[in-house]
């Protein structure tokens, strides 16, 4: 049974931090490539990052030098190092794993707001 269990959203000012975690089971870790995603009210689910299996990355624009997506294959987790978070980051952020499926996470709520 594939797993991948998000964490590290919250609440946050304008300004600050986050880092999302997601633990992925029941997948070959080290051979998928890893993304999050995001979904804010009224609009569809963008990606946001991905990191393949040869660790180079993607990234949106909206997001570049400022968000940074790693992973580590010896715990099976996929990391989203957010900075300099703006309001218009507020959505609900999904992990992703792909190879010849796609899978998904519960999603985690991040608010950006004073």
């Amino acid at each position: 049974q594939v797993q991948l269990v998000e964490s590290g959203g919250g609440l946050v000012q304008p300004g600050g931090s986050l880092r999302l975690s997601c633990a992925a089971s029941g997948i070959i870790f080290e051979v998928y490539a890893m993304g999050w995603y995001r979904q804010a009210p009224g609009k569809e689910r963008e990606l946001v990052a991905r990191i393949y299996s040869n660790l180079a990355t993607h990234y949106v624009d909206s997001v570049k030098g400022r968000f940074t997506i790693s992973r580590d294959n010896t715990k099976n987790t996929v990391y989203l190092q957010m900075n300099s978070l703006k309001p218009e980051d507020t959505a609900v952020y999904y992990c992703n794993a792909r190879y010849q499926t796609n899978y998904w996470g519960q999603g985690t709520q991040v608010t950006v707001s004073s």
